[in-house]
């Protein structure tokens, strides 16, 4: 037996010895997944304008647009982020409500847009299913209004409408109301961007290197 194996067989061994009173069954599993000490903050203090107000100054920490709408005026709200950035062709959802498809404007609706196709867009735009206002995260998981990962990762601009009913304050209550768990999830915080090379900031490395976000103010 060379070296490596039996530095190998020895590391198995001490894994073997710690989990060996570790219970296997499925009901034995559960209860002791339920019995782990969960002494971390699962539900935040902030309500309305507070948690609406804390998730946007962390969206604009992240360079992130932000804009505030009623939703009488969200179309108008639209028609100003574009007129604003001279966008005529936007790719987006076949589930995005029609209100949020202003005239004047090219909407590609995607029903099988290739990737080059995606790319030669102004932009894209989409709903969300969540936000948490701690980290400043949009949270994707990419329904009929969200659209796939693809139509959110290839246009150089993303233009995200967010209800302030679906802000959460922190992590733990993102879960709850992700239940049961979807099967694809995207997790933006801010636009795309790295310093890994040189601590140089390069944005677009995996994503849009703009992102926009019309809140809409839809609580009492």
């Amino acid at each position: 037996m060379t070296v490596a194996n039996t530095t190998r067989e020895q590391v198995l061994d001490r894994i073997r010895k710690a989990t060996s009173s570790v219970a296997t069954g499925p009901s034995q599993l559960n209860e002791q997944y339920t019995a782990i000490p969960r002494p971390y903050v699962r539900k935040g203090a902030l309500h309305g304008a507070a948690k609406q107000a804390l998730l946007m100054e962390r969206l604009r920490d992240y360079e992130a647009e932000v804009a505030e709408s009623t939703q009488d005026n969200l179309g108008q709200a639209i028609g100003s982020m574009l007129a604003a950035r001279d966008a005529g062709v936007l790719a987006v959802p076949g589930g995005v409500p029609p209100a949020w498809k202003i005239p004047q404007v090219d909407w590609r609706i995607d029903q099988g847009l290739s990737n080059a196709e995606i790319e030669k867009v102004d932009g894209v735009l989409t709903g969300a299913f969540c936000a948490i206002a701690d980290s400043g995260t949009i949270v994707l998981h990419h329904t009929s209004c969200e659209g796939r990962r693809a139509l959110t990762l290839l246009p150089d601009w993303h233009l995200c409408i967010l209800f302030a009913s679906q802000v959460v304050e922190t992590l733990p209550e993102y879960f709850e109301r992700a239940r049961p768990a979807p099967k694809l999830v995207t997790w933006i915080s801010g636009p795309s961007a790295t310093a890994d090379i040189e601590m140089t900031r390069i944005k677009g490395v995996h994503g849009p290197r703009q992102l926009s976000v019309i809140l809409v103010n839809d609580e009492e």
